[in-house]
């Protein structure tokens, strides 16, 4: 048994939760502890059971309710140095035991899982995604990506099922309510990826034995998950592949999604 979950995910908050038959882990806990303590209870999963939380990066939208869920639980968080000291109301909140510091590039395990953060470009102190591994298939999550680097591509491909951010079209971008500053920052190098964007890096990773994709991280002003959904069928078909290469789905911002089995 390898699943995945996507709990929570958009500019709103994101949490995911991954599970097998001895590990259970969170990625992120980018909403109140409430949240995801209801989201987990409608999988009929005890937070209590889990083995550790992965931190990607300090953005808010990512570790809102983090300290307040690891220490009501006593989960261990598994997290970066510098991505650590970016926030510091969450680090006092949690114990010093729970917190496992970890290298970018570097693998390490957590029981059946192997894990390997890898480095994305976005405007956080040190932030990055996961490949995740048992046996011999692996999963990836690959959020918040400014553009996507030749790291990223060699890091994602291989992987069986991917949740790629499909954040913003340009388009809706730019008549969103938005302040310019804004605006500039989500289209930036170091911002977050478009929907074209995420349709042409799967199209690629189809090459390399990629099954499922979950878009997430949808912009809640500048796209529409109806939107995501089609302009990446429309990269597919660009580069010669049917809606039917592999299965696509679109996380949804406040709602537990399908359980993705790998």
């Amino acid at each position: 048994m390898f699943n995945f979950y996507s709990l929570f995910s958009g500019s709103s908050g994101n949490s995911l939760f991954v599970k097998t038959e001895n590990t259970n882990l969170l990625v992120d806990i980018g909403v109140s502890s409430k949240k995801v303590e209801n989201a987990l209870s409608t999988l009929n999963f005890d937070p209590a059971n889990l083995d550790g939380i992965l931190i990607t990066h300090e953005h808010t939208d990512h570790v809102q309710g983090l300290g307040t869920f690891a220490k009501k639980y006593n989960i261990p968080v598994f997290v970066n140095q510098k991505t650590l000291d970016a926030m510091p109301k969450q680090k006092d909140k949690i114990p010093e035991q729970n917190i496992h510091l970890f290298t970018i590039e570097e693998k390490f395990e957590i029981n059946d899982l192997k894990i390997k953060p890898f480095s994305i470009p976005h405007d956080a102190a040190n932030p990055c995604g996961f490949n995740i591994a048992k046996d011999n298939s692996k999963i990836s999550i690959a959020t918040d990506i400014g553009h996507i680097t030749n790291g990223i591509i060699k890091n994602l491909e291989n992987s069986k099922f991917i949740l790629l951010e499909s954040n913003y079209d340009p388009e809706v971008l730019m008549y969103s309510h938005y302040p310019y500053s804004l605006k500039t920052r989500i289209a930036g190098p170091t911002g977050h990826l478009s929907n074209e964007e995420a349709g042409k890096t799967i199209s690629y990773l189809l090459t390399c034995g990629l099954k499922q994709v979950m878009l997430g991280h949808l912009s809640k002003e500048s796209n529409f998950p109806e939107l995501a959904y089609k302009t990446v069928v429309e990269q597919l078909m660009a580069n010669n592949y049917n809606e039917n290469s592999l299965s696509l789905s679109v996380a949804g911002r406040d709602a537990t999604s399908k359980e993705i089995s790998i």
